[in-house]
């Protein structure tokens, strides 16, 4: 176990780095474009398989103990350690960090995104997985911000080399907003780490905010919240988001919207939750507000750009419906109760699915025709893909109803439990004000069904049109990328204590101080 967790977080940096060489004679294939996609596939597929591994070894009686702990002492002066382990709340985002990378390198093996060279591309792919992984494993708190500001770059080149129509624009705001929010997060992490004395995360946690004053957890969750808060990306300060996803090729939309966001979410429970409780308990009122808006706001945006001549982007919609999705994992986390955190976790990995498999079918649909502007595609009298590509029209249709939370899927139990922990917030804190909160995004949950059945009657719906070149259902290997989303959507959804299981007692124990 400890072994293979090591193995997890370097494999793909050594994986990165041996894309840049030559490839041996014997593995080019047709050549060498081929071969290090090739190995993308490879060593992706390889850490998948050490991660279902490790979490067939996780020790399901005590998921709120870490597991598979590595603790090296590595810079004495600065009291840091190279400490990695796992628990029932980083255990599924590890999983799902691992799955949508190797899917991600799965479908660019068979469809290979348009710009320079694969060689490049791979090596980025590969280095910005060793960055999520390891922020999901590390529990010291300047290895989390080094791993926290390791995607940054990857991401950056991802979008300003292989993406669309205003790339360059699109990637330069994503590194300015996330630079700036991680310059402040770094100040508040050094004054928690210089105040107690120690930055390991587990000690932290235990200690709950005992050896931190009032004051220096204020200042400390302000200064780390503003930098989660815009990669997580909390409204207002989610600007940069849509222009990222619309000029990203598909892989980098999957991968920021299934993976980098929940890197400021994940932030947010592992750190200032158990860390600076009292911080946490003065700005829960603040945060659950813009989180409420956010719900709002979102909703509202993808209503906007689903109208009939507006030349709403099919792929910023889906953009702007996860600052709506975020918002119900910041309202759940704000409520600083089990109900709440297990519910914002629960959405954390029903976002990274749905959200994922929508940015997979919108590239998709984009590659057919050619467009993701959705009057364009819906033209006359509408594209038509249950017509025309029954498969994908299907897929789509899937992917927006679980998105909207229609009940017995994935997406529905986070967004219930984060609105259940609202109603009943922690002692302390005002119940009309969370009740209010609550309503606004119950609210926006009826705005998020009706942009979705919008785009689905856009989209799907309408008269086949008879033209000279049909148009392609979904291939095989789509298939081969999609059918795990589909198939673990559903299994959330039917069965939800398989995570939650994992995630309560961990949340408990996170809560209680560090005691089970």
């Amino acid at each position: 176990m400890q072994f293979l967790l090591a193995f997890i977080v370097v494999v793909p940096l050594i994986g990165a780095v041996a894309a840049l060489l030559p490839a041996p004679p014997g593995l080019k294939g047709t050549g060498p474009d081929q071969a290090v996609l090739r190995h993308g596939v490879t060593v992706t597929g390889a850490v998948l398989l050490a991660a279902l591994v490790l979490a067939a070894g996780f020790d399901n009686d005590h998921p709120s103990t870490m597991q598979a702990t590595t603790d090296i002492n590595w810079i004495p002066a600065l009291h840091v350690r190279i400490h990695l382990g796992i628990d029932g709340i980083s255990l599924p985002l590890l999983v799902l960090t691992a799955l949508l990378t190797f899917l991600c390198a799965l479908y660019s093996y068979f469809k290979p995104p348009a710009g320079p060279s694969p060689k490049a591309f791979v090596a980025l792919v590969l280095l910005l997985e060793t960055g999520t992984l390891a922020t999901f494993a590390v529990l010291d708190l300047l290895l989390f911000f080094l791993a926290f500001e390791t995607v940054l770059i990857p991401m950056y080149f991802l979008i300003a080399r292989w993406g669309g129509a205003g790339r360059q624009a699109a990637a330069g705001k994503f590194i300015l907003y996330t630079l700036l929010g991680s310059v402040v997060m770094l100040l508040g992490l050094l004054l928690i780490g210089l105040k107690s004395g120690t930055f390991d995360m587990v000690a932290l946690a235990t200690d709950n905010g005992r050896g931190l004053t009032s004051s220096v957890q204020v200042v400390a969750v302000l200064a780390i919240g503003i930098g989660l808060a815009v990669k997580t990306p909390m409204w207002p300060l989610h600007s940069w988001l849509p222009d990222a996803h619309t000029a990203a090729p598909t892989v980098g939309s999957v991968l920021l919207a299934g993976v980098l966001l929940k890197m400021g979410t994940y932030g947010f429970v592992r750190i200032l939750l158990p860390i600076a409780p009292d911080g946490m308990h003065t700005f829960a009122p603040y945060l659950a507000a813009f989180a409420a808006v956010g719900v709002v706001y979102g909703s509202l945006a993808c209503l906007a750009l689903a109208r009939p001549g507006s030349k709403g982007d099919l792929k910023r919609l889906i953009a702007y419906s996860s600052v709506g999705h975020m918002g119900f994992v910041l309202l759940g986390i704000a409520t600083m109760t089990p109900t709440g955190v297990n519910g914002a976790l629960f959405a954390n990995i029903a976002h990274g699915l749905i959200t994922g498999l929508l940015f997979f079918l919108v590239g998709a649909v984009k590659d057919r025709y050619g467009t993701a502007d959705l009057d364009t595609l819906s033209g006359a009298t509408g594209a038509a893909l249950y017509g025309r590509a029954p498969r994908l029209g299907g897929l789509l249709a899937f992917a927006a109803i679980a998105s909207l939370g229609l009940p017995g899927l994935a997406g529905f139990w986070g967004e219930m439990l984060a609105l259940f922990g609202s109603f009943d917030p922690a002692d302390g804190l005002s119940r009309p004000a969370f009740r209010t909160f609550m309503a606004i995004a119950a609210f926006g949950t009826l705005l998020t069904a009706a942009y979705m059945l919008i785009v689905v009657r856009r989209v799907c719906m309408g008269e086949k049109r008879e033209e000279p070149q049909p148009l392609a259902d979904v291939q095989s290997y789509e298939f081969a990328t999609w059918t795990p989303l589909v198939a673990l959507t559903v299994l959330a959804g039917l069965w939800p204590a398989v995570l939650l299981g994992l995630t309560d007692p961990a949340v408990q124990k996170l809560l209680a101080g560090g005691k089970s």
